[in-house]
């Protein structure tokens, strides 16, 4: 069995990230987010038996990408902004939907497909952004999507435009990002000592 080193692995994780800034000039392919929801499709599932209840849709389109873009709310633990402008915008996205015929609760299945995402993109050089706060009712008008799929979450891919430094997180501090003058995104974590408890 091959392993991949430790090393390689940590730097994987430290390198997916919710990105902010993307290079809108780097297109990404209908090719490109159908491996992504593969690795997604592949992943683990709490509800895999006969159920498999996710189900996607992928844009690459710039129009469709617009109408899309419009119904997400951007990051809220970066203070002062609205999110990304022309020039910067993702240039795909990847829609994750549960079929409500299939099962009624995904448990945690969607955040399991959205980090395998991020994992993906990251793999093949590319980054993403997870959107929780959608305005699910307006982009299911967008998309005329039948009543029949919940949507769950938004993730948008792209280029990166932006560095993204992990920073320690004093206890008592805030989780708030900055960005500073170079355009770097810095990023407060707890300390590992401070997430794992003593009982």
């Amino acid at each position: 069995m091959t392993v991949v080193p430790e090393c390689d692995f940590r730097k994987l994780i430290e390198k997916t990230r919710n990105y902010h800034y993307f290079v809108e000039s780097e297109k990404v392919s209908e090719e490109v987010l159908r491996e992504l929801v593969d690795y997604a499709r592949l992943a683990p599932s709490t509800s895999n038996l006969n159920q498999q209840p996710l189900r996607y849709i992928i844009s690459c389109d710039p129009a469709r990408n617009e109408q899309i873009f419009d119904t997400l709310s951007w990051q809220g633990y970066l203070r002062g902004w609205g999110g990304p402008i022309k020039g910067v915008k993702p240039t795909g996205y990847i829609i994750i939907l549960g079929d409500k015929t299939v099962c009624s609760s995904y448990v945690a299945d969607q955040g399991i497909a959205a980090q395998s995402i991020l994992l993906g993109a990251t793999h093949l050089g590319l980054g993403g952004c997870i959107a929780a706060k959608v305005q699910r009712r307006k982009l299911r008008e967008a998309l005329d999507l039948p009543t029949r799929y919940e949507i769950l979450l938004v993730v948008a891919i792209g280029k990166p435009g932006e560095a993204i430094v992990i920073e320690n997180q004093e206890p008592g501090s805030d989780a708030y990002g900055w960005h500073d003058e170079s355009g770097n995104y810095h990023l407060p974590k707890r300390s590992l000592d401070s997430v794992i408890l003593k009982y």
